[in-house]
């Protein structure tokens, strides 16, 4: 454990000499805070036209009518509530954003530095060095997420109906930016890590990493479309899928992790 804290310790004073790794992340927290703003306050500010004055939002209505945290709002605040709380899952984007950029830059930025060899010719182990590397990558994204999350709820305060604001701060919205959004972020960094142990280009290890957006964003759309209503124990079963996974990506990636390769073979 002191090998890892210590390596840990070393990974985070890195990243602060290197802010442009986050620059991924905050640009992507950035637009996923933006969009449900556009959406539910500035279209129909400046269009004129109230959201409940549509009839594309008959499913938010719905929700209005029937869901507790929504009954005290009016249906102009419902629906926007329906919105935000729709598009609270790409909140899940920033930190995979963030972990992938940090953990191709640890690895790869590291054998290009040439900084990586010393380090494997320590007696620390395959699996505290993985450790050390994934939670260095993983920390800093999900202190991103949980900044855009907070930021996201200050903007709902400010440019939102009254009482929107606290149907973000239920159950199944901290499940997602607390609970799912870290695990997702793990299956992405360990991807990203474990390409990155292979390959020198930095793009490789993104680009594999990538593949769990597309999941979260097929459950995006199907919200919006309607087809899936999350709940927090739908969210919880997922964050528990997603935890085995981590888990086999763990084994796996001890198993491919391979110092004479890295060394060698994979220069």
């Amino acid at each position: 454990m002191n090998r890892v804290m210590a390596l840990l310790g070393k990974e985070l004073a890195d990243l602060r000499r290197n802010p442009g790794v986050f620059v991924p992340a905050v640009i992507t927290g950035f637009l996923t805070v933006l969009i449900p703003l556009f959406v539910a306050v500035a279209v129909p500010y400046f269009s004129g036209e109230r959201l409940s004055d549509s009839r594309d939002f008959h499913i938010a209505v719905e929700m209005y009518r029937n869901q507790p945290a929504s009954r005290a709002l009016d249906p102009e605040g419902a629906i926007q509530a329906w919105i935000f709380q729709q598009f609270l899952l790409m909140l899940i984007l920033a930190p995979i954003a963030g972990s992938m950029s940090v953990a191709a830059y640890t690895i790869i930025g590291e054998k290009q530095a040439r900084t990586l060899e010393p380090l494997l010719a320590t007696p620390i182990t395959t699996i505290e060095l993985l450790a050390g590397k994934i939670l260095g990558s993983l920390l800093p994204a999900v202190g991103i997420a949980i900044a855009c999350f907070f930021f996201y709820l200050a903007c709902v305060v400010i440019f939102a109906r009254p009482g929107v604001a606290w149907t973000l701060v239920a159950p199944r919205s901290l499940a997602i930016v607390f609970i799912l959004g870290p695990v997702a972020s793990l299956v992405a960094l360990q991807l990203a890590v474990f390409v990155s142990s292979r390959v020198n280009d930095a793009r490789s290890a993104q680009q594999l990493g990538a593949l769990i957006i597309l999941p979260i964003v097929g459950l995006l759309i199907a919200q919006l479309t309607g087809n899936v209503m999350l709940t927090a124990r739908g969210i919880l079963l997922i964050s528990g899928a997603l935890i085995a996974v981590n888990a086999a990506l763990m084994r796996i990636g001890t198993a491919l992790f391979d110092r004479e390769s890295i060394l060698t073979r994979w220069k």
